[in-house]
């Protein structure tokens, strides 16, 4: 069986079996789902969604996040794994949306950034096949 072959069968399973992908996040809206995406690198959902509510209540709009460092945003996210990066991340994805997007998050934009991730996972140190799956059952 080639990889395409395979790949439909795989994709063909999941209409069939999971016609409508859904997360265990916790998200209120597009960008909160962007931020709880990128927590959810190497960590479970139930510890993302732990440490989601503060972070989402202080910096409500990009704008805010993008105001901030890389610093205070670890303070929030320290249990999570590699809060290093994910906070230096979290910060530039903000300020990557407030220059480049005008602040705006839709559905195309989401699909951008999650390219963004996935190469991030890909090439990064700290990426991992699981944050790539989430993403890709939560955006297909």
């Amino acid at each position: 069986m080639r990889k395409k072959e395979r790949y439909e069968k795989v994709i063909a399973w999941f209409q069939d079996n999971v016609p409508v992908a859904e997360t265990e996040l916790h998200y209120n809206n597009p960008y909160e789902l962007l931020i709880a995406v990128i927590l959810s690198a190497q960590c479970t959902d139930k510890r993302v969604n732990m440490i989601t509510p503060p972070l989402y209540k202080d910096f409500p709009t990009p704008e805010a996040l993008a105001a901030t460092t890389p610093e205070v945003i670890f303070e929030y996210i320290r249990s999570v794994s590699y809060p290093n990066n994910k906070a230096k991340h979290l910060v530039g994805m903000a300020k990557m949306l407030v220059n480049d997007f005008n602040s705006h998050l839709d559905l195309n934009t989401i699909e951008l950034f999650t390219q963004f991730f996935l190469c991030f996972l890909r090439y990064s140190p700290t990426g991992v096949l699981d944050g790539d799956r989430k993403m890709i059952v939560m955006f297909r």
